[in-house]
């Protein structure tokens, strides 16, 4: 059975998005719906961003030194800057700025790349390591419990959908 709790009371309205559309005489060319589900999913991005930043603050880290930290991880602990940047979806600079703060939290080192003499290579030290397993039981049972309302086959077609949805982001960000 499929239960269908009350939005977030600040979050956007059908009749607010049905309002904004007609008051730039848009009537005939937007879904107020498709707008809606855009504007409320933009906002729940934004409110789970906040949350994710809480979360990891109880760690001492932040979602980007997380990221990095668990991409480093996953990839056998050493990864070039570019690569950071190019797998976690951000700049060379966010990586830089990330593995300054990682790097004197030590649970990051820099070390001369064995494959180009001229560059770097991040890998997670024994401390990064133990700081991901410390952090492990309460950060999935946290995320298990984000999720608690879906059931397994909603979960299933959430990660279609969003799946789906992530893949025309390119409409929010294209020339």
């Amino acid at each position: 059975m499929t239960q269908h709790s009350e939005p977030d009371p600040g979050a956007p309205t059908l009749d607010q998005a049905r309002r904004q559309i007609a008051r730039y005489g848009l009537a005939a060319q937007a879904d107020p719906q498709a707008v809606l589900v855009a504007a409320r999913l933009m906002a729940a991005g934004a409110r789970i961003g906040q949350a994710g930043e809480v979360h990891f603050g109880r760690f001492g880290l932040s979602t980007g030194r997380y990221r990095l930290l668990s991409d480093l991880e996953d990839h056998g602990g050493e990864k070039s800057p570019s690569q950071l940047a190019a797998s976690l979806g951000v700049s060379r600079a966010t990586v830089t700025g990330l593995v300054d703060g990682l790097e004197r939290q030590g649970l990051v080192a820099r070390r001369p790349s064995t494959e180009d003499g001229r560059g770097n290579v991040v890998i997670l030290t024994a401390r990064g390591a133990e700081k991901l397993r410390d952090l492990a039981p309460e950060h999935f049972a946290r995320m298990q419990a984000l999720v608690g309302g879906l059931s397994v086959e909603e979960r299933a077609t959430f990660l279609d959908l969003l799946a789906r949805v992530v893949a025309g982001i390119d409409a929010l960000t294209a020339d």
